[in-house]
């Protein structure tokens, strides 16, 4: 019998992998622990947010500085950044031209609850990129996705959301209801919840337009949120003509789509949804609209905003529940200005596609060459590799080809060579300033890791 895994690793090697880089990782980064020692005594899980400890690593790796494509953490090392604050850095760490207009707003005051003259030129800017011609803004993408379901239900007078199965659209409660066997549960990991989400969220599998339509049926739901491009279960591409067929059926029953193109950002200046022809009611736009700093924005079609305007005069006086004290303030203004005019274009995005399709292109020769039974799916300029031979093509697929030993094994000794990737699955982000070298150095990093990993057993 065979001591392989479905993934075609021995787990124990996985396992001997995982010890020796965590004590490589404890050698090599004596003053990163000393700092998560530091902390611990006032930061809950030494970190000042929780899911900064789910790196793999013993100890949180702390940073010094980061610039364009490196992060140089406080021991001295220098790592070629393919994770890029999972998106927020998509244009490289600290571009030029953002740090430019900060500098330059910060001393003429960062925050009034009042516009300045970059409102009109970003929603003007937005319009233009996603074809959508009315936007409101939000601090996070969590936000933004929050708000916009505030408001196609007001829109709408129905109470219902339909997500895709396995989805996250930040920690919005309503989006956290999984298929369990076919059945809608609320997600066992959701903290302190006491509503049942279930009354009013219903969920199907990606790529499932039997089921949606089935969903959409009763005529009660007021939006379907999804991603174009699921990618935050490992990344699940739409089967030919899903899009197409799903967009009729959605409009069909009165409901409205709505696209987060958080990470599908990584498809082009206008996102997944541009640059493929589709057309929804809605897009929320988040992480690297601003350069790195904490934004977002959310569009709609003039047929949704002239509804949520009107539900919003219609409605008594008093707290919408919409909103947040420093969002759209003059700082992040300023730096989704910049943004939008100098690197959200065609001319930037260029250079980083085709970099992320060697990127995938040389991750597939590697995995082939190991004979590892992987695949590699590339979204613009963003990749991933999972522990499948065929692209899921849904959540539950995506959910079952996981293993988070080797995730965090893979990771770690990535990082020992030098090379960081996102923490969570196996994505890889391109940025302007990623060069061929740097993806040479994460294929033969790749390569060393691999053959650690998949060796004839002596």
């Amino acid at each position: 019998m065979s001591d392989l895994s479905f993934h075609g690793i021995s787990p124990a090697r996985i396992q001997a992998l995982l010890a020796q880089e965590r004590d490589i990782y404890a050698q090599r980064h004596p003053r990163s622990q000393a700092l998560a020692a530091a902390a611990s005594p006032h930061l809950m899980f030494g970190v000042p947010l929780h899911w900064m400890s789910d790196w793999g690593t013993p100890f949180a790796l702390h940073v010094e500085q980061a610039q364009g494509a490196r992060l140089h953490d406080v021991d001295g090392h220098t790592l070629v950044d393919f994770c890029l604050g999972d998106t927020g850095a998509m244009f490289g760490h600290s571009p030029p031209v953002v740090a430019e207009a900060l500098s330059q707003r910060a001393t003429r005051g960062l925050t009034a609850m009042l516009p300045s003259e970059d409102a009109a030129a970003v929603g003007a800017l937005l319009a233009q990129r996603f074809g959508l011609p009315t936007w409101q803004f939000a601090m996070t993408a969590t936000d933004a996705n929050r708000f916009v379901l505030r408001w196609c239900r007001a829109a709408t007078g129905r109470k219902v959301l339909l997500v895709f199965n396995g989805c996250y659209h930040g920690t919005v409660d309503d989006v956290f209801v999984d298929l369990v066997n076919g059945q809608p549960q609320q997600r066992d990991s959701l903290l302190g919840q006491v509503q049942d989400l279930t009354t009013t969220t219903r969920v199907v599998e990606f790529n499932d337009l039997a089921g949606l339509q089935a969903a959409l049926a009763p005529g009660d739901v007021a939006c379907v949120l999804a991603e174009p491009v699921m990618t935050n279960i490992g990344m699940v591409l739409p089967e030919p003509g899903f899009w197409v067929a799903a967009q009729a059926l959605i409009r069909q029953h009165g409901s409205l789509l709505v696209m987060d193109e958080t990470h599908t950002i990584s498809s082009g200046p206008g996102g997944y949804a541009r640059a493929h022809g589709l057309q929804p009611d809605a897009v929320v736009v988040g992480k690297p609209l601003g350069g790195g700093m904490p934004c977002a924005a959310y569009g709609f079609s003039a047929a949704l905003a002239a509804q949520a305007e009107a539900a919003k005069r219609q409605a008594p006086p008093g707290h919408s529940g919409i909103g947040t004290t420093l969002t759209a303030n003059l700082l992040a203004m300023a730096a989704m200005r910049a943004t939008l005019t100098h690197l959200m274009t065609p001319k930037v995005y260029e250079p980083m596609l085709k970099r992320a399709a060697a990127l995938a292109e040389g991750l597939k020769e590697v995995i082939r060459r190991h004979g590892l039974p992987w695949c590699v799916t590339q979204v613009g300029a963003r990749a991933e590799f999972q522990f499948c031979a065929t692209a899921p093509r849904n959540g539950s697929e995506a959910s079952a080809a996981m293993d988070a030993e080797l995730e965090h094994a893979l990771h770690l000794a990535l990082l020992n060579r030098g090379v960081l990737i996102t923490p969570f699955h196996n994505m890889m982000l391109v940025c302007p300033d990623t060069t061929d070298a740097d993806v040479a150095a994460l294929l033969q990093a790749m390569d060393e890791v691999l053959a650690l990993l998949s060796a004839p057993q002596s």
